[in-house]
Order: structure tokens, then sequence, then C-alpha cells
């Protein structure tokens, strides 16, 4: 299964694009430069499976992994599996990371809790992915209790003046988001921009 899959990672291969990630690096062993849109076609070839997405997930391959994100069956990825997943990427690897949250991630019973406790890690990947699912969670209407908000704010403010970018762009799009609430919420979020 895994060949018939990298056959059609490497039918699809855009070489500028792979040239590009390869320059930027981003941690991964190889990349063919495919596109989301067609890793979602080539995903929707094969039915969910847990087993054959932790396999290519141990492949240091970017369209592989970002294909184990995809075929995971969202029922089965539980926490300790999603800590295990977030331990391995490199802040590089944030758009990895962004769509482990949009398409697992916030879309979990759990995702509340572990947002919360992510974005109180000392870790910047576990922070980046934090502030993600928070910014997805609020993209999908959720609601925080006040003291949840605080949190979020208290959380955000000591950690938006980090030196590590995709950190700090995970914070700010927490933020802004988090801003379309309310005009107070709009307010709270402009201070802690602009401090």
């Amino acid at each position: 299964m895994i060949n018939t899959i990298k056959a059609e990672l490497r039918a699809a291969m855009n070489g500028v694009a792979s040239r590009a990630i390869r320059e930027s690096g981003m941690g991964y062993r190889l990349s063919y430069g495919v596109e989301l849109p067609r890793l979602r076609e080539i995903a929707a070839q094969f039915t969910p499976d847990r087993r054959l997405a932790q396999e290519l997930w141990q492949e240091n391959v970017r369209e592989c992994k970002m294909l184990a994100v995809m075929l995971y069956p969202l029922e089965e990825f539980d926490a300790d599996m999603a800590d295990l997943w977030i331990s391995t990427l490199q802040p590089e690897q944030a758009d990895l990371a962004g769509l482990i949250c949009m398409d697992l991630l916030s879309r979990q019973p759990y995702a509340p809790e572990l947002a919360f406790r992510w974005i109180a890690d000392e870790r910047p990947m576990y922070q980046v992915c934090g502030y993600m699912i928070v910014t997805r969670l609020l993209m999908q209407g959720a609601q925080f209790s006040p003291a949840a908000e605080a949190e979020f704010l208290d959380q955000a403010a000591a950690t938006l003046p980090t030196s590590c970018l995709p950190l700090r762009k995970a914070v700010q799009n927490a933020l802004l988001r988090y801003g379309e609430s309310s005009e107070e919420a709009r307010q709270q979020c402009d201070r802690i921009l602009t401090a």
C-alpha cells in the first residue's frame, strides 16, 4: 500500500515546489511538492486506516506525513497519539502541525482541554499546536468560560514576545480570531498585540 501511495506522489510531483520546500529547511528527508488539494484527492482513494496512517507517519517524507493525517480515523486519534506525533515535529513544520490541528485535533471532544494544556507547555511546537487548536475552535464557534478566556489572554500575552516565528504567528492568529467575538475581546487583543 505504501508503494502505491509513493507511486501516486511521484506522479503528482511538483519539482519547483519540491525544491523550494527542500531549500527552506523544513526538516523532511524528501518532499514531492504535492499541493494539499491533490493530496486530498490521493487520500480519497484509500479507506482511513490507523495502521496505514502510522506507517505513513514513520516515513520522513512531507506528503506521507500529510497523508497520514488525512487517513487516520478521527475516532481513533486519541490525545496520546496526538502527543506522540507533535513531539516529533520541528518548528519549521508548522504547516504539518496546522493540518493535524485542522483535520484531527480541533474535531475531538478533548480538543479544548488539550489546547489549554499545550498553550501552557514550555515546548514551542506544543504551544504552536495549542494556539492553532484554539483558533480552529473559535472558527467553529466555540465559547470559552470566563476563566478559560482569562487564561488564554494571559498565556498569549506572555508568549507573544517569543523569537519563534511560527509560535508568534499562531498566537497572533488566535488573538485575531478571538478578537472577532466581541468589541471587548477586540480591545483586549489589541492591547496585547500592541504592547
